[in-house]
């Protein structure tokens, strides 16, 4: 029998459900997994019903109710504490940007929400200052993290695969769904994190899911 429930919006756009799943498999939870499509308005009663915060991910394990994607991540460091970078110099940087992650780059997230099914298809009406500005300093936190931490493999700390990747694996897709080219050491990254085999799960998931479900406000963007 599963430890718990893990709540999550529909893959193909919920970037903050893939943050909290990858967190969750990340550390092998054994939660069953409930997945609430997402209403076209914006606004899912479903999940008002069953979340505190009305919003998806929605952590229950072992009695414990977490909700927001970083409250997720730090619950489950805290039961596998790997899934941070063990130097403390690196543990801090990781936090710092995953923390960066959850609260900034509106202007990436308003004009370019996360949609699996789209491919290299820039935005008809191109970038502005704002998005620009998002996708310099993504561009330079990935590159300072695989210069200073990550020379022992693709991730952003080297060879495994952290918190900090998976809070930053929503912007991956965004980057990759509107034909975003930052820096060749970024774009290897972002290579490298779409074929991590659990991103690379998610994807193959969110494209198997009911046509029904898909949702005009993520498609119908030029």
């Amino acid at each position: 029998m599963a430890e718990g429930t893990l709540v999550i919006g529909t893959r193909r756009y919920s970037s903050w459900s893939l943050r909290g799943w990858l967190a969750v498999r990340l550390a092998a939870l054994d939660v069953e997994e409930v997945v609430i499509p997402l209403s076209n308005d914006g606004n899912t009663s479903a999940i008002k019903t069953i979340s505190p915060n009305g919003k998806v991910p929605y952590l229950e394990h072992r009695g414990v109710a977490v909700w927001e994607s970083i409250a997720i991540c730090e619950y489950c460091a805290d039961l596998v504490p790997a899934l941070w970078p063990s130097v403390p110099r690196a543990r801090a940087f990781a936090r710092s940007i995953a923390a960066e992650m959850h609260a900034g780059f509106r202007a990436v997230r308003a004009a370019m929400p996360m949609n699996v099914g789209r491919n290299a298809r820039p935005l008809a009406g191109g970038t502005n200052d704002d998005i620009d500005a998002d996708i310099a300093r993504i561009d330079a936190i990935w590159t300072e993290a695989r210069l200073d931490f990550g020379q022992g493999g693709m991730f952003l700390f080297g060879a495994d695969f952290t918190l900090a990747d998976a809070m930053y694996a929503p912007i991956v897709s965004r980057f990759l769904s509107y034909g975003v080219t930052p820096s060749p050491e970024s774009v290897a990254y972002m290579n490298a994190v779409r074929a991590h085999p659990l991103v690379d799960q998610w994807y193959q998931t969110a494209l198997a899911e009911p046509r029904e479900w898909r949702n005009a406000r993520f498609e119908d963007i030029p």
